[in-house]
């Protein structure tokens, strides 16, 4: 597990500044009442050893499929499933 962790931190640093799209392993996340699928967007500011951060963070809710995270967003290295490179964090795609 590890290993990957290694990865992703090298892959993820070098897209410093760009947007990603990122999924986590969660199949559901709950933040302030509001279930939704564990789906973020935003442009990379920070990647350290456990951890990157998203800053503004596009959460993708489903009845508000744009709603921005109010702080900066970290999130576990270890907890992405998968993340996808240059994403237009205003692409419309279906959350169901």
């Amino acid at each position: 597990m590890k290993y990957q962790e290694d990865n992703i931190f090298r892959e993820l640093k070098k897209l410093m500044g760009e947007d990603v799209l990122i999924i986590t392993e969660s199949s559901q996340l709950n933040l302030l009442g509001q279930t939704f699928r564990p789906i973020f967007c935003g442009p990379i500011v920070e990647v350290e050893q456990g951890h990157v951060t998203l800053s503004p963070a596009t959460i993708k809710i489903l009845n508000a499929p744009f709603f921005q995270f109010p702080t900066p967003l970290s999130i576990p290295l270890e907890k992405i499933a998968q993340f996808t490179p240059n994403f237009d964090c205003d692409e419309r795609f279906p959350l169901i």
